[in-house]
């Protein structure tokens, strides 16, 4: 479909929401959100007001001016980037005669087309049903009103629109219930996962910050991953094992996007649950990008509604796709990294990486260990040469660091392990042996 999008923004000192971003680098978003519905853009500009107009949002002169450019260029569709009420979307689809599309609504479409499972299938229509709930527009008149009661004798009964509503409402309860079993099983999931033990750590992001390249980077996966907004939408996780052994599940998860719509995050949230329960939360930023701190309040208001402070000790920020960034720019971030190591507390500093090309991986996995085993013993361990079963046994429970033999045939193992696991250590080889090891391995 030929397309134009439009980018209405107030000015600065209007009541400007999102005034942080520039408002070419807002339009060029959208484009891109337009783009990736395979919609053909025929123009695409900006739109400045001094206020937003209760009937069709931009001024008359704007809107008739739009008209004719609809008209000129055959476009079957108008792609506005904000938020249209319902009155608004109407009024504009009958001057321009044309479909008309909010930045709400496309993001919908978006989710509709990339939603493959069962459970993204639901979350996305949940949330469209909830979106089109309050924009039922009757375009019949033949069904203007249904009789009631039987005969000549009965009232009227329920408008065309209340029926529809109630549909929508009765359909809405239906997901939610089925979501609401969706929940458990993703509880039960993370119960045996907390069994096992697995920590886990989940990729967030704003969309195309290269959450999905970094997680084939690290799991040798084949998720989807292009230069391209929400190129994925359902989560995916995979077991990484780490250099000393310790494995961990990693969650690739939604990208997030400015002014995201609530009913959104409210659809998707059991999905986002798996971001609460994670471990490690890997805030995946796009460096290159010229509005890259700008997407970081963006990621960290959705955080935040999620109930996930901006301090929270669990985040670690990795500064991806510095293979873009040119010589200047690039002492720029090392700068940035160094002083942030220098004044941050270690579990706060951001790791540079490039997940297309792998630059800093290694530097970001040695990061994650160090953040899992920060709170684990390491002790050392004396066994006697025969005792196959206990080194097995070490071996399946904690993490075995380093392994010697002794002259007279003892076995000498350095192993790390979480509270629970050195209990069992300690409980299992009660001998001095395995007192805590004074080295700091960690």
């Amino acid at each position: 479909m030929r397309a134009i999008v439009i980018g209405p923004y107030l000015r600065r000192g209007c009541g400007a929401e999102g005034a942080t971003r520039a408002p070419g680098a807002r339009l060029e978003e959208a484009v891109g959100l337009a783009q990736a519905i395979d919609l053909t853009i025929v123009q695409s500009g900006l739109v400045m007001l001094g206020e937003i107009r209760p009937a069709t949002y931009l001024g008359t002169g704007k809107a008739d001016e739009i008209a004719g450019l609809v008209k000129s260029l055959a476009a079957g569709l108008v792609v506005m980037d904000c938020a249209l009420s319902p009155i608004q979307q109407r009024n504009l689809e009958k001057l321009w005669n044309a479909k008309v599309l909010d930045r709400t609504g496309l993001i919908l479409e978006i989710f509709g087309r990339r939603a493959h499972t069962r459970e993204g299938v639901l979350q996305v229509e949940l949330a469209h049903l909830t979106y089109q709930k309050s924009r039922l527009v009757r375009s019949w008149t033949h069904l203007e009103r249904q009789r009631g009661g039987f005969g000549f004798l009965g009232g009227p009964g329920e408008t065309q629109i209340e029926a529809d509503r109630r549909v929508i409402a009765e359909r809405i309860a239906r997901i939610e219930s089925e979501l609401d079993s969706v929940k458990k099983r993703r509880a039960l999931h993370r119960e045996s996962r907390k069994r096992v033990p697995y920590p886990v750590a989940a990729l967030v992001g704003y969309t195309n910050a290269g959450k999905s390249t970094l997680f084939n980077r690290l799991t040798r996966a084949a998720v989807l991953q292009a230069d391209m907004l929400f190129a994925t939408l359902d989560p995916t996780l995979r077991a990484v094992t780490l250099p000393h052994g310790a494995k961990i599940i990693l969650s690739d998860t939604v990208g997030f996007i400015s002014d995201l719509p609530t009913m959104l995050v409210a659809a998707f949230r059991a999905t986002l649950e798996e971001v609460t329960e994670a471990d490690i939360i890997l805030h995946v930023r796009d460096v290159a990008h010229a509005d890259t701190e700008a997407q970081r309040t963006d990621v960290q208001a959705v955080l935040e509604s999620l109930g996930i402070d901006a301090d929270d000790r669990r985040i670690v920020e990795v500064w991806n796709k510095v293979d873009r960034l040119d010589a200047l720019a690039r002492r720029r971030l090392d700068n940035s990294v160094a002083r942030a190591s220098a004044h941050m507390c270690p579990h706060a500093r951001p790791v540079a990486v490039s997940a297309l090309t792998g630059e800093g991986v290694a530097a970001l996995i040695a990061a994650l260990e160090r953040r899992l085993t920060q709170d684990r013993a390491v002790m050392r361990i004396v066994i006697a040469a025969e005792d196959g079963a206990g080194a097995s046994w070490l071996h399946r429970h904690t993490e075995v660091l380093d392994r010697r033999v002794e002259p007279d045939g003892r076995v000498v193992m350095t192993v790390r392990a979480d509270a629970a696991n050195a209990a069992l250590v300690q409980a299992r080889f009660p001998r001095p042996g395995a007192a805590p090891d004074p080295r700091s391995l960690s």
